[in-house]
Protein backbone atom coordinates (compact mmCIF):
# COMPACT_ATOMS: atom_id res chain seq x y z
CA UNK A 1 0.00 0.00 0.00
CA UNK A 2 2.97 2.15 0.45
CA UNK A 3 6.42 2.18 -0.38
CA UNK A 4 9.11 3.17 2.17
CA UNK A 5 12.34 3.60 1.33
CA UNK A 6 14.24 0.99 3.50
CA UNK A 7 17.02 3.37 4.18
CA UNK A 8 13.82 5.63 6.22
CA UNK A 9 13.01 2.14 7.86
CA UNK A 10 16.52 0.97 8.88
CA UNK A 11 16.94 4.60 10.51
CA UNK A 12 13.72 5.63 12.26
CA UNK A 13 13.54 8.81 14.40
CA UNK A 14 10.89 9.76 16.98
CA UNK A 15 10.48 13.29 18.01
CA UNK A 16 10.70 14.53 21.98
CA UNK A 17 7.14 14.17 22.02
CA UNK A 18 6.52 10.68 21.45
CA UNK A 19 4.82 7.71 22.94
CA UNK A 20 5.50 3.94 22.24
CA UNK A 21 3.37 1.14 23.67
CA UNK A 22 5.66 -2.28 23.50
CA UNK A 23 2.42 -3.96 23.73
CA UNK A 24 2.58 -4.92 20.03
CA UNK A 25 6.01 -5.63 20.07
CA UNK A 26 5.72 -8.11 22.77
CA UNK A 27 2.67 -10.37 21.72
CA UNK A 28 2.52 -13.84 19.50
CA UNK A 29 1.48 -12.49 16.83
CA UNK A 30 3.27 -13.68 13.35
CA UNK A 31 3.44 -10.11 11.95
CA UNK A 32 2.27 -7.06 12.47
CA UNK A 33 0.48 -5.77 9.15
CA UNK A 34 0.39 -2.25 8.07
CA UNK A 35 -2.67 -1.60 6.60
CA UNK A 36 -3.63 2.11 5.55
CA UNK A 37 -2.90 5.62 6.59
CA UNK A 38 -5.49 7.21 8.76
CA UNK A 39 -6.76 10.73 8.41
CA UNK A 40 -4.01 12.24 9.69
CA UNK A 41 -0.88 9.87 7.57
CA UNK A 42 -0.06 7.47 10.59
CA UNK A 43 0.35 4.09 9.58
CA UNK A 44 -1.99 2.01 11.28
CA UNK A 45 -0.76 -1.64 12.18
CA UNK A 46 -3.30 -4.69 12.31
CA UNK A 47 -2.13 -6.89 15.24
CA UNK A 48 -3.68 -10.47 16.42
CA UNK A 49 -3.50 -10.46 20.16
CA UNK A 50 -4.12 -14.21 21.40
CA UNK A 51 -6.62 -15.52 24.15
CA UNK A 52 -5.77 -18.24 26.21
CA UNK A 53 -9.51 -19.21 26.43
CA UNK A 54 -11.54 -19.01 23.44
CA UNK A 55 -15.20 -17.35 23.79
CA UNK A 56 -16.67 -21.25 22.80
CA UNK A 57 -14.71 -22.10 25.88
CA UNK A 58 -16.05 -19.00 28.03
CA UNK A 59 -19.69 -20.39 26.43
CA UNK A 60 -19.32 -23.78 27.40
CA UNK A 61 -17.73 -23.06 31.32
CA UNK A 62 -14.79 -25.02 30.64
CA UNK A 63 -11.97 -24.65 33.53
CA UNK A 64 -9.29 -22.09 32.13
CA UNK A 65 -5.92 -23.56 31.03
CA UNK A 66 -3.07 -22.85 33.75
CA UNK A 67 -0.41 -20.43 31.80
CA UNK A 68 2.99 -21.87 31.86
CA UNK A 69 5.83 -19.58 31.75
CA UNK A 70 8.35 -21.58 33.12
CA UNK A 71 9.84 -25.30 31.48
CA UNK A 72 7.95 -28.24 32.53
CA UNK A 73 10.77 -30.54 32.92
CA UNK A 74 12.75 -28.00 35.47
CA UNK A 75 11.35 -26.08 38.45
CA UNK A 76 13.57 -23.45 40.41
CA UNK A 77 14.33 -23.28 43.92
CA UNK A 78 16.13 -20.39 45.35
CA UNK A 79 19.68 -20.83 43.41
CA UNK A 80 19.08 -24.39 42.68
CA UNK A 81 18.07 -26.38 39.37
CA UNK A 82 16.21 -29.75 39.83
CA UNK A 83 14.43 -31.86 37.46
CA UNK A 84 10.68 -32.73 38.50
CA UNK A 85 11.48 -35.71 40.69
CA UNK A 86 13.83 -33.23 42.55
CA UNK A 87 17.38 -35.50 41.24
CA UNK A 88 19.98 -34.16 39.36
CA UNK A 89 20.29 -30.91 42.21
CA UNK A 90 23.14 -28.27 41.00
CA UNK A 91 23.62 -25.25 42.10
CA UNK A 92 23.96 -22.69 39.49
CA UNK A 93 27.42 -21.58 38.70
CA UNK A 94 29.10 -25.05 40.16
CA UNK A 95 32.41 -25.57 38.19
CA UNK A 96 33.38 -29.11 36.55
CA UNK A 97 35.93 -31.17 37.83
CA UNK A 98 38.66 -29.54 35.53
CA UNK A 99 38.35 -26.15 37.64
CA UNK A 100 38.61 -22.65 36.66
CA UNK A 101 40.55 -23.34 33.22
CA UNK A 102 37.53 -25.52 31.48
CA UNK A 103 35.82 -22.01 31.38
CA UNK A 104 38.34 -20.16 29.98
CA UNK A 105 38.58 -19.72 25.93
CA UNK A 106 42.49 -19.78 24.10
CA UNK A 107 43.12 -16.44 25.36
CA UNK A 108 42.06 -16.31 28.72
CA UNK A 109 38.49 -15.05 28.30
CA UNK A 110 35.80 -16.55 30.32
CA UNK A 111 33.43 -18.45 28.23
CA UNK A 112 29.71 -18.23 29.17
CA UNK A 113 28.15 -21.64 28.57
CA UNK A 114 24.46 -20.96 27.59
CA UNK A 115 21.60 -24.16 28.97
CA UNK A 116 20.60 -25.90 25.85
CA UNK A 117 16.84 -25.15 25.24
CA UNK A 118 14.78 -27.66 25.83
CA UNK A 119 12.18 -29.56 23.97
CA UNK A 120 9.57 -28.14 26.31
CA UNK A 121 10.26 -24.91 25.59
CA UNK A 122 9.28 -25.43 22.25
CA UNK A 123 6.33 -26.23 22.82
CA UNK A 124 5.11 -23.45 25.55
CA UNK A 125 6.68 -21.34 22.61
CA UNK A 126 3.41 -19.65 21.92
CA UNK A 127 2.98 -18.77 25.65
CA UNK A 128 6.55 -16.59 26.09
CA UNK A 129 6.70 -13.23 25.14
CA UNK A 130 7.91 -13.25 21.37
CA UNK A 131 9.42 -9.87 19.96
CA UNK A 132 7.20 -9.39 16.45
CA UNK A 133 8.54 -7.00 14.38
CA UNK A 134 5.66 -5.22 12.29
CA UNK A 135 6.05 -6.00 8.52
CA UNK A 136 5.09 -3.19 6.00
CA UNK A 137 3.38 -4.13 3.09
CA UNK A 138 4.41 -2.78 -0.71
CA UNK A 139 2.79 -2.16 -3.22
CA UNK A 140 0.76 -5.39 -5.20
CA UNK A 141 0.83 -6.91 -2.02
CA UNK A 142 -3.12 -6.80 -0.91
CA UNK A 143 -3.37 -10.31 -0.92
CA UNK A 144 -1.09 -10.79 1.76
CA UNK A 145 -4.01 -10.59 3.88
CA UNK A 146 -5.88 -13.78 2.55
CA UNK A 147 -3.81 -16.41 4.57
CA UNK A 148 -4.26 -13.82 8.09
CA UNK A 149 -7.53 -13.69 7.70
CA UNK A 150 -7.83 -17.55 6.90
CA UNK A 151 -6.12 -17.92 10.66
CA UNK A 152 -7.66 -15.43 12.46
CA UNK A 153 -11.77 -15.73 12.33
CA UNK A 154 -11.42 -18.30 15.21
CA UNK A 155 -13.12 -17.41 18.22
CA UNK A 156 -9.38 -16.89 20.59
CA UNK A 157 -7.74 -14.11 18.45
CA UNK A 158 -8.64 -10.54 18.82
CA UNK A 159 -7.90 -8.63 15.93
CA UNK A 160 -6.89 -4.80 16.62
CA UNK A 161 -6.01 -2.17 14.26
CA UNK A 162 -3.92 0.64 16.12
CA UNK A 163 -0.48 2.90 15.41
CA UNK A 164 2.69 2.41 17.16
CA UNK A 165 3.86 5.90 18.32
CA UNK A 166 2.02 8.64 18.31
CA UNK A 167 2.22 12.06 20.08
CA UNK A 168 0.81 12.30 23.66
CA UNK A 169 -2.18 13.49 22.55
CA UNK A 170 -2.77 10.70 20.41
CA UNK A 171 -2.11 7.55 22.63
CA UNK A 172 -5.72 5.99 22.64
CA UNK A 173 -4.85 4.77 18.88
CA UNK A 174 -2.06 1.94 20.49
CA UNK A 175 -2.51 -0.42 22.57
CA UNK A 176 -1.65 -0.12 26.47
CA UNK A 177 -1.09 -3.14 29.28
CA UNK A 178 -3.97 -1.83 31.44
CA UNK A 179 -6.50 -2.66 28.88
CA UNK A 180 -5.19 -6.41 28.78
CA UNK A 181 -5.27 -6.33 32.73
CA UNK A 182 -8.76 -5.03 32.74
CA UNK A 183 -10.03 -7.57 30.28
CA UNK A 184 -8.42 -10.29 32.35
CA UNK A 185 -10.50 -9.05 35.23
CA UNK A 186 -13.74 -8.93 32.91
CA UNK A 187 -13.42 -12.81 31.45
CA UNK A 188 -11.91 -13.83 34.86
CA UNK A 189 -15.38 -12.66 36.76
CA UNK A 190 -17.20 -13.01 33.29
CA UNK A 191 -20.97 -13.90 35.54
CA UNK A 192 -20.81 -10.82 37.30
CA UNK A 193 -20.95 -8.92 33.93
CA UNK A 194 -23.42 -10.96 32.14
CA UNK A 195 -26.02 -8.92 30.53
CA UNK A 196 -24.58 -5.42 32.22
CA UNK A 197 -24.76 -2.43 30.75
CA UNK A 198 -21.48 -0.85 30.53
CA UNK A 199 -19.37 2.79 29.55
CA UNK A 200 -16.13 2.75 28.96
CA UNK A 201 -14.53 6.22 29.34
CA UNK A 202 -11.49 6.46 27.11
CA UNK A 203 -12.35 3.45 25.14
CA UNK A 204 -9.26 4.15 22.86
CA UNK A 205 -8.83 1.00 20.23
CA UNK A 206 -11.66 -0.85 21.59
CA UNK A 207 -9.79 -3.84 23.39
CA UNK A 208 -11.58 -3.75 26.54
CA UNK A 209 -14.78 -3.04 25.52
CA UNK A 210 -14.57 -5.80 22.92
CA UNK A 211 -13.90 -8.26 25.39
CA UNK A 212 -16.26 -6.98 27.86
CA UNK A 213 -18.87 -7.24 24.73
CA UNK A 214 -18.53 -11.03 25.04
CA UNK A 215 -20.69 -11.36 28.48
CA UNK A 216 -21.88 -8.01 28.70
CA UNK A 217 -25.34 -7.17 27.27
CA UNK A 218 -24.60 -3.52 25.58
CA UNK A 219 -21.53 -1.76 25.67
CA UNK A 220 -21.09 2.18 25.23
CA UNK A 221 -17.04 2.55 24.17
CA UNK A 222 -16.40 6.51 24.07
CA UNK A 223 -13.81 8.82 23.20
CA UNK A 224 -12.79 11.90 21.44
CA UNK A 225 -11.73 12.50 18.19
CA UNK A 226 -13.24 11.41 14.82
CA UNK A 227 -10.57 9.27 13.66
CA UNK A 228 -9.59 7.34 17.01
CA UNK A 229 -13.65 7.01 17.18
CA UNK A 230 -13.62 5.25 13.27
CA UNK A 231 -10.42 3.23 14.02
CA UNK A 232 -12.60 1.99 17.45
CA UNK A 233 -15.72 1.41 15.33
CA UNK A 234 -13.40 -0.85 12.81
CA UNK A 235 -12.15 -2.58 15.57
CA UNK A 236 -15.70 -4.08 16.80
CA UNK A 237 -16.66 -4.79 13.05
CA UNK A 238 -13.42 -7.02 13.04
CA UNK A 239 -14.33 -8.96 16.19
CA UNK A 240 -18.19 -8.86 15.80
CA UNK A 241 -17.90 -12.92 15.47
CA UNK A 242 -16.44 -13.02 19.39
CA UNK A 243 -19.87 -11.26 20.70
CA UNK A 244 -22.37 -12.92 18.68
CA UNK A 245 -22.13 -16.21 21.00
CA UNK A 246 -23.27 -14.03 23.84
CA UNK A 247 -25.27 -11.75 22.09
CA UNK A 248 -23.83 -8.87 22.83
CA UNK A 249 -23.36 -4.97 21.25
CA UNK A 250 -20.52 -2.38 21.68
CA UNK A 251 -21.79 0.90 20.24
CA UNK A 252 -18.93 3.75 19.55
CA UNK A 253 -19.63 7.14 21.26
CA UNK A 254 -18.07 10.19 21.78
CA UNK A 255 -18.02 12.03 25.14
CA UNK A 256 -15.69 14.65 25.93
CA UNK A 257 -14.40 14.86 29.34
CA UNK A 258 -14.08 18.60 28.61
CA UNK A 259 -17.97 18.68 27.97
CA UNK A 260 -20.71 19.23 30.77
CA UNK A 261 -22.92 17.15 27.79
CA UNK A 262 -23.55 14.56 25.70
CA UNK A 263 -22.75 15.09 22.04
CA UNK A 264 -26.43 14.87 20.74
CA UNK A 265 -25.33 17.03 17.10
CA UNK A 266 -27.16 14.56 14.91
CA UNK A 267 -24.66 15.69 12.45
CA UNK A 268 -22.13 14.20 13.84
CA UNK A 269 -21.27 11.18 13.00
CA UNK A 270 -20.73 9.59 16.78
CA UNK A 271 -23.16 11.79 18.49
CA UNK A 272 -25.65 9.91 20.77
CA UNK A 273 -29.83 10.00 20.18
CA UNK A 274 -31.70 10.56 23.38
CA UNK A 275 -33.11 7.28 23.43
CA UNK A 276 -29.47 5.92 23.74
CA UNK A 277 -28.85 8.74 26.75
CA UNK A 278 -32.25 7.17 28.30
CA UNK A 279 -30.92 3.56 28.16
CA UNK A 280 -27.29 4.61 29.89
CA UNK A 281 -29.01 6.53 32.10
CA UNK A 282 -31.56 3.68 33.45
CA UNK A 283 -29.66 0.67 33.07
CA UNK A 284 -25.51 1.22 33.46
CA UNK A 285 -24.24 -0.49 36.39
CA UNK A 286 -20.59 -0.79 35.07
CA UNK A 287 -18.07 2.17 34.58
CA UNK A 288 -14.65 1.32 33.03
CA UNK A 289 -11.43 3.30 32.07
CA UNK A 290 -8.07 1.91 31.59
CA UNK A 291 -4.63 3.51 31.00
CA UNK A 292 -6.10 6.87 30.65
CA UNK A 293 -4.12 8.55 34.00
CA UNK A 294 -1.32 10.27 32.23
CA UNK A 295 -2.23 13.83 32.48
CA UNK A 296 -3.39 16.03 35.69
CA UNK A 297 -6.14 17.48 33.71
CA UNK A 298 -7.16 14.85 31.84
CA UNK A 299 -7.05 13.18 34.94
CA UNK A 300 -9.41 15.53 36.74
CA UNK A 301 -11.74 16.17 33.70
CA UNK A 302 -12.43 12.33 34.09
CA UNK A 303 -12.97 12.29 37.46
CA UNK A 304 -15.67 15.43 36.68
CA UNK A 305 -17.22 13.54 34.12
CA UNK A 306 -17.17 10.29 36.52
CA UNK A 307 -18.82 12.10 39.07
CA UNK A 308 -21.68 13.85 36.38
CA UNK A 309 -22.49 10.64 35.12
CA UNK A 310 -23.29 8.93 38.11
CA UNK A 311 -24.95 11.23 39.70
CA UNK A 312 -27.87 10.69 36.84
CA UNK A 313 -27.98 7.38 36.81
CA UNK A 314 -30.77 5.73 37.99
CA UNK A 315 -28.72 2.70 40.00
CA UNK A 316 -25.99 1.93 41.95
CA UNK A 317 -22.63 1.52 39.58
CA UNK A 318 -19.44 -0.08 40.15
CA UNK A 319 -16.41 1.50 38.19
CA UNK A 320 -13.21 -0.41 37.41
CA UNK A 321 -10.03 1.56 36.84
CA UNK A 322 -7.00 -0.29 35.48
CA UNK A 323 -3.84 2.00 34.99
CA UNK A 324 0.36 1.49 34.74
CA UNK A 325 2.47 3.42 36.82
CA UNK A 326 4.80 4.99 35.01
CA UNK A 327 8.30 5.70 36.75
CA UNK A 328 10.44 8.97 35.58
CA UNK A 329 13.00 10.43 36.79
CA UNK A 330 12.71 14.42 37.55
CA UNK A 331 14.32 17.32 38.14
CA UNK A 332 11.89 18.46 40.39
CA UNK A 333 12.43 15.59 42.90
CA UNK A 334 15.61 14.36 41.99
CA UNK A 335 14.41 10.98 42.48
CA UNK A 336 12.48 8.58 40.39
CA UNK A 337 8.79 9.38 41.05
CA UNK A 338 5.33 8.56 39.74
CA UNK A 339 3.48 12.17 39.48
CA UNK A 340 0.75 10.71 37.11
CA UNK A 341 -0.30 8.28 39.49
CA UNK A 342 -0.05 10.12 43.00
CA UNK A 343 -2.53 12.66 41.20
CA UNK A 344 -4.83 9.88 40.45
CA UNK A 345 -4.63 8.63 44.14
CA UNK A 346 -5.38 11.75 45.40
CA UNK A 347 -7.52 13.06 43.14
CA UNK A 348 -9.16 9.50 43.67
CA UNK A 349 -9.30 9.66 47.70
CA UNK A 350 -10.73 13.80 47.13
CA UNK A 351 -13.61 11.70 45.09
CA UNK A 352 -13.64 9.58 48.21
CA UNK A 353 -14.31 11.59 50.69
CA UNK A 354 -16.82 13.71 48.88
CA UNK A 355 -19.78 14.26 51.00
CA UNK A 356 -22.41 16.51 49.27
CA UNK A 357 -25.95 14.64 51.03
CA UNK A 358 -26.30 12.89 47.50
CA UNK A 359 -23.73 10.44 46.68
CA UNK A 360 -21.35 8.27 48.72
CA UNK A 361 -18.16 6.74 47.19
CA UNK A 362 -16.25 3.49 48.05
CA UNK A 363 -12.74 2.85 47.22
CA UNK A 364 -11.47 -0.64 47.07
CA UNK A 365 -8.19 -2.19 45.81
CA UNK A 366 -8.61 -5.15 43.57
CA UNK A 367 -5.99 -8.34 43.93
CA UNK A 368 -4.24 -9.18 40.86
CA UNK A 369 -4.43 -12.81 41.73
CA UNK A 370 -6.93 -13.56 38.90
CA UNK A 371 -6.04 -15.78 36.14
CA UNK A 372 -4.77 -14.25 32.65
CA UNK A 373 -6.44 -14.84 30.10
CA UNK A 374 -4.25 -12.64 27.18
CA UNK A 375 -0.67 -12.95 25.88
CA UNK A 376 0.68 -9.95 27.30
CA UNK A 377 3.24 -9.07 30.24
CA UNK A 378 1.73 -8.27 33.38
CA UNK A 379 4.35 -6.38 35.10
CA UNK A 380 4.42 -5.47 38.98
CA UNK A 381 3.42 -1.66 37.97
CA UNK A 382 0.17 -2.64 36.95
Amino acid sequence: MVDLAEKEMDNPTFRSDTVLSDVHLHCPSKRHLMVRLNAVGQPVFLSYFKLLWSTEDLASGKHVREITTGREDQCRGGDELCDKDGSNIKKEGELNSEGVEALLDDDGDLEVVRRPRSASDLEAEDLLRDIVCPVILMKGKEDAFEDEEQECTCSDVVKIEHTMATPLEDVGKQVWRAAFLLADYILFKRDMFRCCSVLELGGGTGITSIIMGTVAKRVYCTDVGEDLLAMCEQNVALNKHLMEPGGGEVKVKELDWLKDEFCTDPEAPYSWSEEEIADLLDHCSVIMAADVFYDDDLTDALFRTLYRVTHNLRNSCTVYLALEKRLNFTLRHMDVTCEAYSHFRNTLNDLENLQDGKMKYTVEPIKLDFCQFLVYERIEQL
